[in-house]
């Protein structure tokens, strides 16, 4: 299979894309963004929604305001995160509108408010699944003189948090709307068990997974509630979501792109815009490099293969720990200890979390780092 995306802009010219003219002040493992692609993508992305008011991507893949930024450039202003950091990285970027995508408990409730005082301008809201979590949202409100924005979080499908759509489900929103100091910006959706490779199956499960959304959606407007906004989907299922009027889409792993996506979803045919750098360390025995691409530089909940080398076919990876990676190739007379690799990562949201900084290139030439801003668990708040 080839894992590199043939539709490449006419600046990634003669030397593959990923290869760094100045790779030795580099150092590594590391990871590097390669800023051309990353924007290539946000005008595909927004090509294929139509509209950039209609995209609200998740930032939990790469946590960086160099990347919230960039998306800023093209319009896009909506944005979802999974942490209380997260969302105060995108407000500091002066973001305008975003959803704290996890239902906040504990002292993250009293967090929630720390951050919409902070940032009074901004739209910041959170999903909910529960009347109790609800009226604890509400009970804060009222303590703090801040109204709250609530989207019921839907259980479609995935069966990791929100709640069936139904009867019960329609009562919860409807007395999340009738709350004061509350107020109920839509339904959450995230089908993110929808992993179908052929794309009429996946559109086919995603169309009979949102029937039950919509039915949901007409019984609300019968309570007299004239619109219903809605967050739906991740990257798997972003242009068929794309197709439904009104329907925000919220995908995360496309700006980047991943193995793991590229190699399991062909359809979707954005540029890999993240590498990871490592150097070959050491050459222990027959047929055998080590690598200095040990777990903490690479997401390792996946099995292996958890990268793709690139320009290297003929391989397996037999070891992998803490700092190393070993592999067995027939290649390995080719390769002197030093010389640099260039892999794709199979799952690219966790391998980005592993590093404080990533190096951006231009053009073949790393030009720069950037922070990994929400890595932090918090920033301020």
């Amino acid at each position: 299979m080839n894992f590199m995306n043939d539709n490449m802009n006419a600046t990634f010219r003669e030397e593959p894309w990923y290869k760094i003219s100045n790779v030795d002040e580099v150092s590594s493992p590391s990871l590097i963004i390669y800023t051309e692609r990353v924007e290539s993508n946000i005008r595909k992305m927004i090509s294929i929604a139509g509209n950039a008011d209609i995209v609200r991507p998740h930032v939990k893949t790469h946590k960086m305001a160099g990347i919230v930024s960039l998306m800023m450039k093209y319009g896009i202003t909506r944005f979802k995160c999974a942490t209380i950091a997260e969302a105060e990285m995108v407000a500091l970027c002066g973001a305008h509108d975003i959803l704290l995508a996890m239902q906040p408990v504990g002292p993250n409730l009293e967090r929630f408010f720390q951050l919409k005082k902070k940032f009074p301008d901004i739209r910041i809201s959170c999903i909910a699944d529960s009347e109790d979590v609800i009226i604890q949202i509400w009970q804060k409100a009222h303590l703090n003189k801040i109204e709250a924005h609530v989207w019921i979080d839907i259980n479609n499908g995935m069966n990791r948090t929100g709640i069936i759509p139904g009867e019960k489900a329609v009562l919860l929103y409807n007395t999340l709307a009738a709350m004061p100091m509350m107020n109920a910006e839509g339904l959450h959706v995230y089908d993110g068990h929808i992993l179908e490779k052929d794309p009429s199956l996946r559109r086919k499960k995603c169309d009979d997974a949102y029937q039950m959304v919509t039915q949901m959606i007409d019984e609300i407007k019968a309570s007299d509630i004239p619109r219903v906004k809605v967050i739906a989907g991740g990257t798997p299922t972003f242009p068929i979501h794309a197709t439904r009027q009104g329907v925000e889409t919220s995908p995360g792993t496309i700006l980047l792109m991943d193995y793991g996506y590229s190699s399991s979803f062909p359809d979707l045919d954005f540029l890999h815009a993240a590498v990871l750098l490592t150097r070959i360390i050491s050459k222990p025995g027959k047929d055998l490099l080590c690598l200095d691409l040990g777990t903490k530089a690479v997401a390792s909940e996946m099995p292996q293969p958890r990268v793709k080398i690139l320009e290297m076919d003929d391989y397996k990876i037999v070891a992998h720990n803490e700092e190393h990676m070993v592999i067995s190739t027939p290649e390995s007379e080719k390769h002197l200890i030093g010389d640099p690799l260039y892999c794709l990562p199979w799952h690219i949201c966790p391998t980005v979390d592993r590093y404080n900084t990533v190096y951006i290139a231009n053009d073949n030439k790393v030009t720069g780092q950037w922070e990994v801003d929400a890595r932090k668990r918090k920033i301020t708040i």
